[in-house]
């Protein structure tokens, strides 16, 4: 029987905590010209000479405290779904996962599929919002590869699906685990982008000049901020969020020109306020990882009792939620 290979992508993570290997993947990650959008010389200069040398030590004890006795908890969730999604397609199928950044790699995972003779591909990263430093750099890294075989055999790309029900209904049933009732606010935080890459997808104007924060179009439907935007108004209709209860943020920041509001700074306004409790949504990950675990689970906890507050309740990513596999599989199989 000729099968269907599936190529699962994540972003991707270091293969140990130590210096060298957070090094390695911070040189990998931040030197592509689709995540630091600037020319090939200056980006060369900003991440080789400064970024990575000084931010590699200081991010390696951060993902000391990440891991686990499994690992990356990226990896082995996203490795998990996997395993899920292979039992729920069946032997027609052959799942595969790979990683934007270090391993397994993309090319590795390729040459794997390409000795299979697959009659169909399916190429699914697992960002369900659009972004050219997330899904587009994954897509690219498969043509770049794929380019060079002598049989290509039919290909499927997904690029999004900010808005398909089985994802919207992950992460209502994550959410419904919390009463938001018991909250003072509720915060959806986004990873973040610099405005620059979100204004380059009109061909006409800039993110600001549409209505990106209230409604989808045929302009915008691949601006991360509208689709960000657009999850959001999904989840919060199906978790009876009043719009007056909820914020949509955005984190990880590497300086004042990205996607505002900034998500610590929304933590800190609501300890400012007087808030106590705070319920925080993060579904552009699918996986829980550094920016969900210890971005928002201890960084944000600690900011917001700094600044009054009591509790940060982190909503757990996707992972290996079983409506997340049924959505991988619909869109595996559509």
């Amino acid at each position: 029987m000729t099968k269907t290979g599936v190529l699962l992508i994540n972003l991707g993570t270091p293969d140990s905590p130590s210096v060298g290997h957070v090094r390695s993947y911070l040189s990998q990650f931040l030197n592509d010209p689709r995540v630091i959008d600037i020319p090939w010389l200056s980006r060369k200069m900003l991440v080789n000479l400064i970024i990575v040398p000084f931010r590699a030590p200081k991010s390696a004890k951060v993902y000391k405290e990440l891991w686990t006795d499994k690992g990356s908890p990226l990896l082995y969730y996203s490795e998990q779904a996997k395993e899920l999604l292979q039992q729920s397609l069946g032997e027609g199928y052959d799942v595969h996962l790979a990683m934007r950044y270090k391993n397994p790699s993309i090319p590795d995972v390729l040459e794997t599929m390409r000795k299979k003779q697959y009659k169909k591909i399916v190429v699914l990263p697992m960002f369900p919002q659009y972004a050219s430093a997330s899904t587009g750099s994954a897509i690219e890294e498969v043509m770049r590869v794929m380019k060079s075989w002598w049989v290509i055999p039919e290909l499927k790309i997904i690029s999004q699906y900010y808005d398909h029900p089985l994802y919207i209904d992950a992460f209502v049933e994550r959410g419904k685990k919390y009463n938001h009732h018991e909250y003072d606010h509720v915060i959806f935080s986004y990873h973040g982008l610099p405005e620059r890459q979100v204004d380059k997808v009109y061909n006409e104007g800039l993110c600001s000049d549409h209505d990106c924060e209230h409604e989808i179009t045929a302009e915008n439907e691949y601006c991360y901020k509208a689709t960000c935007y657009a999850t959001t108004r999904l989840l919060a209709a199906k978790l009876n969020i009043p719009q007056e209860k909820y914020t949509v943020s955005f984190q990880s920041r590497l300086d004042q020109k990205w996607l505002k509001p900034f998500s610590d700074e929304v933590v800190r306004e609501c300890g400012r306020k007087g808030m106590k409790k705070l319920l925080i949504f993060s579904p552009a990950f699918t996986a829980d990882c550094l920016e969900t675990i210890i971005e928002i689970g201890d960084e944000y906890q600690e900011i917001f009792h700094e600044h009054g507050g009591e509790k940060v309740q982190l909503v757990e990513s996707l992972n290996e939620h079983p409506t997340w596999i049924a959505c991988l599989k619909d869109l595996a199989v559509r």
